[in-house]
C-alpha cells in the first residue's frame, strides 16, 4: 500500500461514527500541534484495514475556497511523501485528522516539516502504547 507512492480510497477517514469518536474527547483520542498543524489521533479497534486519514482546512481560517483547496493538495502530498515515517504503526488501526491551523498560504517546505514531526509525535505515541 505504501510502497505504490499513491493514496487509496481505503485509506481517507469517511465513516461519519470514526471521525465522532476521533473528535470525541472521552473517546481516548490524543491530541498535538505542529504548526501550522493540527493533529488528532486515535486508535479503532474496530477497523479491519490499517491507517486512515483525513484533512480538514476550515473556512474560518481560510475564506476563498481556492486557498483551502491548495492547502488540503498540499498536506496531503506532504502526508503521501512522509507516511514512511510511522512504519509498523501503519499497520495498526489508527485514525489521524489533521487540521490546518495558520490564517494563510504557507509554502509547502512548511508544511512538509510539520507533517514530519507530526507523524514521528504519532509513531512515538502508538508505540508506547
Amino acid at each position: 500500500m505504501a510502497a505504490s507512492g499513491r493514496l487509496y480510497k481505503r485509506e481517507k477517514l469517511c465513516s461519519v461514527t470514526a471521525i465522532d469518536l476521533l473528535f470525541d474527547r472521552s473517546g481516548g483520542s490524543a491530541a498535538s500541534t505542529s504548526y501550522p498543524l493540527r493533529f488528532v489521533w486515535r486508535k479503532n479497534a474496530a477497523r479491519q484495514s490499517g491507517m486512515q486519514f483525513m484533512i480538514s482546512v476550515p473556512k474560518k481560517r481560510l475564506r476563498h475556497a481556492v486557498d483551502r483547496v491548495t492547502v488540503r493538495r498540499r498536506v496531503r502530498e506532504a502526508y503521501r511523501l512522509n507516511r514512511a515515517i510511522l512504519g509498523s504503526v501503519a499497520d495498526m488501526q489508527v485514525d489521524i485528522a489533521f487540521i490546518y491551523v495558520a490564517d494563510k498560504v504557507l509554502p509547502s517546505a512548511l508544511i512538509h516539516a510539520a507533517m514530519c514531526k507530526a507523524l514521528e509525535k504519532v509513531r512515538n505515541a502508538c508505540a508506547a502504547s
